[in-house]
């Protein structure tokens, strides 16, 4: 079973971890990030997911199992007042990948945020983009746009998400 579960403060050192499995992962995509004197990535990011509004960690589980983790922001209202959320990280271990993990969780978690949705992937990253563009595909049935912004390199998918729940 595939479940997504909020990561509490007491379990942030957990994802801290989990994080260094995927910038590790992610550096062969992004030449600019090397570790510290110290052998970490660190993500500078990790703390504000408890002290900032809108910034929503979630591990990744399968059978009780930790699998990855997605990590969600609220980027504020867009259009028709509709809110904008953003996949801000997500990661699934290499051992779960191709066995529709990720694709179940990033559903699960589109049906628990409803609102507009941006979710972006490197130039480089081949891979990512082609499980987005599926991922992507199949919740919306084929009504997702593909777009680009100042600012960032690579694809950015488009989509509204409606509570399935």
């Amino acid at each position: 079973m595939i479940s997504i579960e909020e990561v509490g403060y007491e379990q942030k050192s957990v994802l801290q971890n989990l994080l260094e499995l995927y910038k590790y992962d992610f550096s062969e995509f992004d030449s600019d990030d090397d570790i510290n004197s110290n052998g970490l990535y660190g993500y500078m990011f990790l703390d504000h997911y408890w002290t900032e509004d809108g910034r929503y960690p979630f591990f990744i589980k399968v059978d009780g199992k930790l699998a990855g983790f997605a990590l969600i922001r609220n980027m504020g209202a867009a259009e028709e007042n509709n809110v904008v959320y953003s996949m801000a990280e997500f990661f699934v271990l290499k051992k779960y990948r191709r066995l529709k993990v990720g694709q179940t969780a990033a559903h699960q978690l589109f049906d628990q945020f409803p609102g507009s949705w941006k979710v972006a992937q490197m130039e480089t990253n081949i891979p990512a983009q082609a499980f987005w563009r599926k991922t992507i595909d199949r919740y919306t049935h084929g009504n997702y746009n593909e777009a680009t912004e100042d600012g960032w390199e690579g694809p950015i998918q488009v989509f509204f998400s409606a509570s399935r729940g």
